[in-house]
């Protein structure tokens, strides 16, 4: 599904978050979106998910004005948002049965996508009985289970420690290959972006504007990023951060813990 966001403005009570943002995105595109906390990201991902109304600009969906949530459009979150009270497979199932899937469908779909992600034998767990990792493997399931058109994922793996990050980033770009959405991600991870994305858009501090678009060519990457070093550079100095690897590690040496 295409998405082309027209001159989007949003204010909160007077206050400019974002400023005539303009950008089609193709479908099957995986394109994230970086910038300093509160320029607004996560504020796009809201519009295009129909939950919050631009003050100026519309946003299409295939030529369609956005004016409300619908399914074919999924919102995830840093946190997992899973029910305490419901297992894996009843927090997964339940995203079909809001479209009216009989629950023993929505069971069996349920248990085939916790396979997808590695939680086989864990479908009548409890979210407190597994790990964050686990629960977000769970989230995952969750948001493809419906076969999205659009996903867009705000911060999805930012709660998590960086091998488990990893690991998830991989079964997220192998369930993209499967289902085709076109995919918004916010993230502060450049090695995030770097590694998942078609397109990189790094923001301006509040109102947000696009400073630079980075395009990456596609094939088959690996957390080996050491080909976009000069990108990486570019990017986090488009950030304000300067510093070279070698000499963070060296600030953190002399550091008290």
């Amino acid at each position: 599904m295409k998405l082309t966001f027209n001159q989007i403005g949003k204010d909160f009570s007077g206050l400019k978050v974002i400023e005539n943002f303009s950008r089609e995105f193709e479908e099957g595109q995986l394109v994230a979106l970086v910038g300093p906390s509160g320029c607004g990201k996560s504020t796009l991902l809201h519009i295009a998910a129909g939950l919050e109304s631009p003050t100026s600009g519309t946003v299409l969906a295939n030529d369609r004005i956005i004016e409300g949530p619908h399914p074919e459009r999924t919102l995830m979150f840093q946190e997992n948002a899973l029910y305490p009270w419901l297992t894996l497979a009843q927090n997964v199932g339940l995203a079909l049965e809001f479209q009216k899937v009989n629950k023993k469908q929505a069971r069996v779909q349920a248990f085939e996508w916790l396979e997808k992600v590695n939680l086989k034998g864990f479908e009548d767990y409890y979210p407190h009985q597994v790990s964050g990792g686990m629960r977000q493997r769970a989230a995952l399931a969750r948001a493809f289970v419906s076969n999205p058109k659009v996903l867009l994922l705000d911060e999805p793996f930012g709660a998590l420690d960086a091998l488990t990050r990893m690991t998830l980033q991989d079964a997220l770009r192998e369930l993209i290959r499967e289902v085709h959405p076109t995919v918004l991600l916010v993230t502060h991870d450049v090695d995030e972006a770097l590694f998942l994305a078609d397109r990189i858009l790094v923001f301006s501090p509040r109102p947000a504007k696009v400073l630079k678009e980075f395009n990456l060519t596609r094939h088959e990457k690996t957390h080996d990023l050491s080909e976009f070093a000069s990108m990486r550079r570019q990017i986090l100095g488009l950030l304000g951060i300067h510093a070279e690897q070698d000499d963070v590690a060296k600030l953190l040496e002399g550091a008290e813990v």
